[in-house]
């Protein structure tokens, strides 16, 4: 046997006790659902509560707005400048149609050209105004909302009488972009479209101002327009002298039009269709005709 002397054995026995308070704090640590002292405590996400019911922003959307735009260059009193007082009888009569059957209605100008190009898009949903020579392919409605009267307008001085096709030979005809006026008219246009003896061609959303110029200084010769048209814009312009009416090329009914690219084009033309014949009925239609000096006979 080893003997271990007094000092000896005190210098041992701290270092033994601190050894074992060490190992038993390491079990109880092992054994703990806590975390160590010197670690961060972490929080577990909590699942979210589950709901039969349909998210917020499902239940504000769900009943979609439906919206009818329709566009033209100004041709009043058909119709006229986009947010105007009047801004023509054509769009009063489809905007009464289309907010009673839950559409929201706007309509807009552009260049005659422009808005058969932007329909044709499906960036508006149609036309105002339409020959149905304008787009053949379009979706129209069985009833007309107007009547267009195309006549022929001169120099106050000249003595010229359309008298036909043949009577337009050595004269300066001006017409706008994109219009259709008589099957005998466009394809006269379209035939000499390049040659600027005989055809001139008008562009942007008012270019009847312009013509009129044109027509007053003899710069061309012949101006075609809706009679109705050309009457109400001397009615509000007072300052532009009235041209010479020189015959009367056609007539035919207008329209509002729908390209067939557009998935609602035959609904909305029936919409027209039984709203106008709505209209007639209860007397709304003679009341915004009306406001326009118009009556049902005159269209």
């Amino acid at each position: 046997m080893i003997a271990v002397s007094a000092p000896i054995l005190m210098a041992v026995i701290p270092s033994m006790f601190r050894t074992l308070l060490l190992c038993a704090l390491f079990l109880l640590s092992a054994c703990s659902d806590q975390p160590p002292p010197d670690l961060p405590a972490t929080e577990t996400p909590s699942q979210p509560e589950l709901s039969s019911a349909p998210p917020e922003s499902e239940v504000t959307t769900n009943t979609a707005i439906r919206r009818v735009i329709l566009a033209a260059d100004p041709w009043c009193p058909h119709n006229c400048l986009a947010g105007a007082l009047q801004q023509g009888y054509m769009v009063d009569i489809a905007r009464e149609i289309f907010s009673e059957a839950g559409y929201e209605f706007d309509y807009q100008n552009y260049g005659w050209a422009r808005s058969l190009q932007l329909a044709r898009e499906q960036l508006i949903d149609g036309v105002v105004g339409a020959l149905k020579g304008d787009a053949p392919d379009f979706i129209f409605p069985e009833t007309g909302l107007g009547e267009a009267r195309i006549t022929l307008y001169t120099h106050p001085q000249s003595q010229w009488v359309f008298n036909g096709i043949d009577s337009l030979r050595g004269k300066t005809l001006l017409v706008i972009n994109g219009y259709s006026y008589s099957p005998e008219l466009d394809r006269y246009i379209s035939e000499n479209t390049d040659d600027p003896e005989r055809i001139w061609i008008l562009s942007g959303p008012a270019p009847l101002a312009r013509a009129l110029q044109l027509l007053e200084r003899e710069r061309t010769d012949v101006f075609v327009e809706d009679s109705a048209v050309m009457s109400w814009f001397l009615a509000q312009n007072t300052s532009f002298a009235a041209p010479r009416s020189a015959g009367l090329a056609h007539e035919a009914p207008l329209f509002i039009a729908f390209p067939p690219e557009n998935p609602d084009a035959t609904e909305l033309a029936n919409l027209l269709d039984s709203g106008l014949a709505r209209l007639a009925a209860n007397g709304r239609l003679a009341a915004i005709l009306s406001a326009y000096r118009l009556s049902e006979p005159d269209l």
